[in-house]
């Protein structure tokens, strides 16, 4: 089985799942609306391909900030968070990057249904890599209830305590060590 002929319907899938999950945020950047792809003339397909590729390539340099902010937090939760996204973004980059030679290529050809299907996986991908940027924002956030990095304890000690400090013993008293008697008394 092609990987590459399943790669869009796995796409729309994972989308239309996450879709049902919980609202989307809005996109960082407005979309062009999508068409189909026999709708658009195959200049404007290479053009808006191009286009959607630099986008991601953008939102990947965004969600590598977010991870190195993460990161000064030294909080691993986040930090897996963005890391699950960005290594979601980075695969769909690199597909897209392939979709796009295929792209180019198919259009030099004029094979229209092949340059379509490249061009249809692009924009799938687009979607994808949006969806997840807006994702890495709320990794970001989502914590901010459970911790605070200007969190400040104050401990109030029993006064019916012993003092002292239990994790410093006091040094152990003089051990006296007899010698044993030297001749037995009767």
């Amino acid at each position: 089985m092609r990987i590459v002929g399943l790669l869009p319907v796995l796409l729309v899938a994972g989308w239309a799942a996450a879709q049902g999950t919980r609202p989307a945020a809005p996109p960082a950047a407005p979309m062009p609306s999508l068409q189909k792809a026999s709708e658009v003339p195959d200049p404007e397909k290479l053009e808006r391909s191009a286009k959607a590729i630099a986008g991601m390539r953008t939102a990947l340099r965004e969600v590598l900030e977010k991870l190195e902010e993460a990161r000064r937090t030294k909080d691993v939760v986040k930090l897996n968070c963005v890391n699950e996204k960005l290594t979601q973004i980075k695969g769909l980059l690199r597909i897209s990057e392939q979709a796009d030679v295929g792209l180019q290529e198919s259009v030099a050809r004029k094979e229209t249904t092949s340059a379509e299907h490249e061009y249809t996986k692009v924009m799938i991908a687009q979607q994808k890599v949006s969806q997840l940027r807006s994702e890495t924002e709320e990794c970001i956030g989502q914590l901010a209830f459970r911790t605070d990095e200007n969190l400040s304890v104050e401990v109030e000690e029993p006064r019916d305590l012993p003092g002292g400090d239990p994790t410093k013993p006091p040094p152990p008293g003089d051990v006296v060590v007899r010698p044993p008697p030297a001749s037995p008394t009767l």
